[in-house]
């Protein structure tokens, strides 16, 4: 174990478009990684796109809806940089689109396996490591799904509302300890997982427009739009924010 001074954080999903850049700030802020994601491949163009080595920087694959991997993970991080301050439960997928009648249970329990089990392993697993150092903040990624309906995503939108239940709970179980947990609630943002949503509903062009339409600033959000909200939230910046929804959705809910 190494005993450092330097702060630790650990990002699943961190081979995505948001948590990538999350990654971004903590390099600038200097701040130890773990960085999580299916594959090892996508991890290590991470690593070389932010210029990272092994004395700062840890990769992990995992699978977030597996229990092993999580324990894994959350060990690894320990074990190498001995503390984990900063935590973005992250990771998540979209899920097939369709009717109420048209979504398998095959399809639903895919979603929940990595948008709700994984968000509660990664609690599961940090939180104890947290209590231990008594001190420590934990963002969860939700998304403007989980504040509202839309047709043919009812699978996506029922996890992304379970992680703001899981949020409030955490939140006020770690409070009295000092230890913050909030949620970010991304709206329409310029990742893979909104083209694959995109090509979900047939006919992309038409459905970009219209969500463009429907937001009050008239565009999609950038990864790095949402990371620094979620940079601020895992900073001593935000010393007094727990409990909290954070959208960053281009006006959408405020409609």
């Amino acid at each position: 174990m190494v005993t450092t001074t330097t702060k630790t954080a650990v990002i699943t999903g961190a081979a995505g478009g948001i948590g990538k850049e999350l990654a971004r700030r903590f390099v600038e802020r200097k701040v130890n990684l773990v960085l999580v994601d299916l594959k090892l491949e996508a991890l290590q163009q991470v690593i070389a796109e932010l210029g990272l080595d092994d004395s700062n920087s840890l990769i992990v694959a995992a699978d977030v809806s597996k229990e092993e991997d999580v324990e894994n993970y959350v060990n690894k991080a320990v074990e190498k940089f001995g503390t984990i301050d900063y935590f973005a439960n992250n990771a998540g997928i979209e899920g097939p689109s369709g009717l109420i009648e048209e979504q398998s249970v095959k399809a639903l329990d895919l979603v929940y396996n990595v948008n709700v089990r994984g968000v509660f392993l990664g609690l599961h697993y940090v939180v104890p490591v947290m209590k231990k150092q008594k001190s420590g903040a934990i963002l969860n990624t939700s998304s403007l799904a989980g504040l509202m309906g839309a047709p043919g995503m009812s699978p996506y939108i029922m996890s992304k509302h379970a992680v703001i239940g899981l949020t409030r709970v955490t939140a006020n179980e770690l409070a009295p300890l000092g230890i913050r947990v909030n949620a970010v609630l991304p709206g329409t943002i310029n990742t893979r997982m909104m083209r694959q949503i995109e090509e979900n509903f047939g006919n992309p062009e038409a459905f970009k427009k219209a969500n463009e339409a429907a937001t009050p600033m008239g565009r999609y959000g950038e990864p790095e739009e949402v990371a620094a909200v979620m940079n601020f939230l895992l900073s001593d910046e935000a010393s007094f924010v727990t409990a909290s929804l954070y959208t960053v959705d281009g006006g959408m809910v405020g409609q």
